[in-house]
């Protein structure tokens, strides 16, 4: 049953955007719980529109009194839970870091965006000394031109591998499509070519994500297997 947490300390980033593409694409084939835990709740008002997965339930309860009661509950309803953060929390960050069996941070290919992913970095750095354990991470480059890799974005990519930084292969394309997942609060299988473009390379490029995120979280429970 596992949790994967999303940190991201900078607005901007593509946190909510990332979380809610893995969740909804998910829903597909297995039953899922998202707890929205940014004071906006953006998750918990696209749930509101329609044809929001049946296999998907949100819960927007969460706080740093009782976040980790909340991911243990939703762990005994759904074999997957999503956690959306506040970007800014400490608290928050650490009791939901420490119940993570993967942690996802997005980031823009930006000097900013990188500097910004270094924290929650440390973050996650300081929850393994208390926990003495280690916790799975990957930072997913978002917002990406599909077709052209710009010279910073690539040389700050290399810049964190050469760092021994896990990366996401998968980038999170910029795609009208996904804005348009809460412009219209519809899944993207449910927006209408007519109104939003691209729709299906935006769904190939969710569905490339998600099936790198399930093949990190597979292998980090092998790995934990054969220890």
């Amino acid at each position: 049953m596992p949790t994967i947490v999303f940190v991201s300390p900078k607005g901007g980033a593509g946190k909510t955007t990332s979380a809610l593409i893995l969740a909804e694409q998910i829903a597909r084939s297995a039953t899922v719980t998202i707890i929205d835990a940014d004071p906006n709740h953006p998750i918990q008002s696209w749930a509101a529109g329609p044809n929001t997965p049946a296999n998907l339930t949100v819960v927007s309860d969460a706080d740093e009194e009782n976040m980790i009661d909340v991911i243990e509950e939703a762990a005994t309803r759904t074999p997957f839970v999503i956690v959306d953060l506040e970007g800014t929390a400490a608290k928050i960050v650490l009791l939901a870091v420490s119940q993570a069996d993967l942690v996802i941070v997005p980031s823009q290919g930006s000097q900013l965006d990188a500097a910004q992913a270094s924290r929650a970095l440390r973050v996650i750095k300081q929850q393994e000394k208390m926990s003495r354990r280690a916790v799975p991470y990957g930072v997913l480059i978002t917002r990406t031109n599909p077709t052209i890799r710009t010279r910073t974005s690539g040389h700050l990519m290399n810049t964190f591998r050469e760092a021994g930084i896990a990366m996401l292969n998968t980038e999170l394309h910029e795609r009208e499509a996904f804005k348009a997942l809460f412009a219209f609060n519809q899944p993207l299988s449910h927006l209408d070519p007519k109104d939003v473009s691209n729709i299906d390379k935006a769904i190939a490029n969710a569905e490339a994500y998600a099936a790198e995120v399930i093949g990190m979280l597979r292998a980090s429970q092998e790995k934990g297997a054969a220890a």
